[in-house]
């Protein structure tokens, strides 16, 4: 994985991502986002980094149409705009976050070996709090403390 820092656009993963996005109809931007938190949720057995820091990346998407929500500045996300999206994507990105942090997740373990500050799961927190802000659910426990 070439990762370069904590943040949800910083490896070469997430930054295809962004590519696929950008190349994608404008109309098909939503379901493209919606998939890869769906498959990250939808992984009982180990899951795979890549797809894992899809879902990572989906959910900052997602967070950053939320009130509050931090906006994408990186160069490595998306350089068009994405259409307004579902407000139901909020919950789902929240448990994809949740997914990645619980085991199996090779993503998990490979920034467990070397996060020894917490900024990424500081960074995956601050998301999770956007996305809980903006939605009903609200009450759930903040990830730093999962």
């Amino acid at each position: 994985m070439g990762t370069w820092d904590v943040g949800p656009f910083d490896n070469d993963t997430a930054a295809d991502f962004s590519g696929d996005l950008d190349e994608a109809p404008e109309g098909e931007r939503e379901g493209i986002i919606r998939d890869a938190l769906l498959r990250t949720i939808d992984t009982r057995d180990h899951l795979d980094q890549d797809i894992a820091v899809e879902a990572v990346a989906a959910a900052a998407l997602v967070a950053a149409q939320c009130p509050g929500g931090e906006p994408i500045t990186t160069a490595y996300g998306p350089d068009l705009a994405l259409p307004q999206l579902s407000t139901e994507l909020r919950a789902l990105a929240v448990q994809a976050l949740d997914r990645v942090v619980t085991e199996p997740s090779e993503l998990m373990e490979l920034w467990g070996e070397t996060d020894e500050d917490g900024s990424w799961r500081a960074s995956l927190a601050g998301i999770r709090t956007a996305l809980l802000a903006a939605s009903s659910e609200g009450a759930a426990a903040p990830l730093a403390q999962r």
